[in-house]
């Protein structure tokens, strides 16, 4: 509604509007409540001691903490293992994922490459077709990737969903820029260096938090590929001690003296999980606007 009072326009919301944003409000709010409601839950129960949780589960402030369960987790050497498995496996995983997607995409976006419709089918068709379960476990054997972490790297380096993402990013980049550049007598290696990978800053961050936390919560192929602790990531680890009730869960319970098995498998999944979300908010300006442009443009 445009108030003629000195030419200037202003917005008056009835009544209904007001009543219908602050429905909304409540709505999200309760909704976001119950997404955080598990993590605290976990998180005040892994401070407090287990004769509390007995006497009251949903009493999430202790009346004093405890932090015999996170000295009792990292005393364990197979947790620092399994730190190390994760990190290694994410920060390597990541690396080759970016590198792949950069270099596959930029020709990919290009109209005029030779055969381009005849790969893109065939990358599609891989979203809907693969080869199953026991094809690629003896894929990993002959490549002798059995009982390493490459076996947690490679197979999941690129996916075809975040590399057709990645083509509509890099497509929607105007093309007078990389004219310029070649006409300044740049070849496509530098245009890729100078222009592209600048200019895709919000798409890689976006893929980068994509392929992180897939990376960080692997577990499944860890199952199928590894049979040695020392090479088990910390989810799987966090599988063991919490669901399986597993080796590790009975070497828990063999060594703690004054700490529940119950606080233990607490602290390991504040320990597991503390990591990914911390680094999640640096990353998080970048997510929206690369994955909207990705996915809208093409």
């Amino acid at each position: 509604i445009a108030n003629s009072k000195g030419g200037a326009a202003m917005n008056v919301r009835s009544p209904a509007d007001r009543i219908f944003d602050i429905a909304n409000y409540a709505v999200l709010t309760l909704f976001s409540l119950a997404c955080l409601f598990p993590f605290f839950y976990v998180a005040a129960f892994s401070v407090t001691p287990y004769s509390e949780y007995l006497a009251n589960p949903l009493k999430l402030i202790p009346s004093r903490l405890e932090f015999g369960a996170y000295q009792q987790i990292f005393d364990m050497p197979v947790i620092w293992s399994g730190y190390r498995n994760t990190i290694l496996i994410t920060v390597i995983g990541v690396a080759i994922n970016i590198t792949l997607l950069l270099m596959s995409a930029y020709p990919l976006s290009k109209t005029d490459l030779k055969g381009r419709n005849v790969i893109l089918m065939l990358i599609t068709f891989t979203m809907f077709f693969n080869g199953g379960l026991i094809p690629n476990f003896y894929l990993v054997k002959s490549l002798h990737l059995y009982n390493t972490l490459w076996s947690m790297i490679l197979p999941g380096a690129l996916t075809a969903y975040n590399l057709i993402l990645m083509k509509n990013f890099v497509g929607a980049i105007p093309r007078d820029l990389e004219e310029s550049a070649f006409m300044d007598g740049a070849n496509e290696l530098k245009v890729l260096w100078r222009i592209i990978i600048p200019l895709s800053k919000p798409a890689i961050a976006t893929f980068v938090i994509f392929h992180a936390v897939t990376q960080w919560n692997t577990f499944f192929s860890a199952i199928l590929y590894t049979s040695k602790r020392d090479l088990w990531p910390l989810m799987l680890i966090l599988r063991d001690l919490v669901v399986e009730d597993g080796g590790i869960a009975r070497d828990v319970m063999d060594s703690a003296a004054n700490v529940s098995t119950f606080t233990v498998k607490m602290a390991v999944i504040i320990a597991a999980t503390l990591p990914i979300i911390v680094v999640y908010p640096f990353l998080q300006r970048f997510f929206m606007k690369g994955l909207l442009v990705g996915s809208i443009k093409g």
